[in-house]
């Protein structure tokens, strides 16, 4: 249960808080001190703080979400266009790593960037699993290379679609083709019951991806993890997630090896206009 509370001293009726609410459960009424709440409240309100956020005033806060503990929006310019273009195209699947661990407080700082992402009604029913064990990787990354050597075996037209066969054998030679020797790896996982698990789940991993090279980190979506967990059992187990939890995305994460240089091309955007 939730109260919102408005310090009558401070309000200034101009409506912005009603305006922005999600769920309409704030609204103004003719001579009224200050906004009314609807009936119902307590079990309506998602917590999603739109109200205290966007009131200039500072006159609205929640039990559990004081104006004083959330921090101001800074004045300083905005970055434009060209700046967010150039950075979002700049950003590389990082396939080599250096042999560096990546330390602890970094991943737990990018773990707090990302889980400031959007969630379905304000849920926030992502969770997140780390490795930082390049020992236990190797280890995982077996255990895919197993799941393939089964299809491979069996004859399962996955096995041919996605030349699981040469996977095998260059880790066979010693190579990792499932984690490529990353060092950390960041799993997020959610109830599986919740409809909007997988959408959620990836746009907080989207966030740590684009968030990642501030600190000279680098990623890439660990996709033959995830189609070998969906169906592995023992990997599944390794994970030793939540009971009624799956992982909906993994990123490995590293020191790049090389730096890039240039920013490759890619087809035009396919766009359908209606106006």
């Amino acid at each position: 249960m939730t109260q919102i509370n408005v310090e009558q001293e401070k309000c200034k009726l101009d409506g912005i808080c009603a305006a922005v609410c999600p769920r309409s459960i704030i609204e103004l009424k003719e001579g009224a001190p200050v906004p009314s709440l609807i009936a119902g409240v307590e079990e309506l309100c998602i917590k999603c703080g739109h109200c205290v956020a966007v009131c200039p005033h500072g006159a609205l806060s929640l039990d559990e979400m004081k104006v004083d503990d959330c921090l101001p929006v800074r004045a300083e310019p905005a970055l434009g266009s060209e700046q967010v273009g150039y950075f979002l195209r700049s950003r590389r699947s990082i396939r080599t790593y250096r042999d560096k661990g990546v330390k602890r407080e970094n991943l737990a700082r990018l773990i707090d960037m990302a889980h400031y992402a959007p969630t379905g009604t304000n849920s926030q029913q992502v969770q997140w699993l780390v490795i930082n064990s390049k020992d236990r990787l190797h280890d995982l990354a077996g255990m895919v290379i197993d799941m393939f050597r089964h299809l491979i075996k069996e004859g399962h037209p996955m096995a041919k679609a996605y030349r699981l066969e040469r996977s095998v054998t260059a880790w066979e030679a010693g190579k990792d083709p499932v984690l490529r020797g990353a060092p950390a790896l960041v799993v997020a996982h959610a109830p599986k019951v919740y409809a909007l698990a997988q959408v959620d789940s990836t746009i907080a991993l989207t966030f740590l991806d684009l968030a990642a090279p501030t600190f000279g980190l680098g990623t890439c979506w660990a996709g033959l993890l995830m189609m070998a967990v969906a169906q592995w059992p023992p990997l599944q187990q390794a994970l030793d997630l939540p009971d009624g939890h799956s992982c909906f995305g993994a990123l490995m994460i590293g020191y790049p090896a090389y730096k890039y240089h240039r920013l490759p091309l890619r087809k035009e955007a396919a766009i359908s206009w209606r106006e």
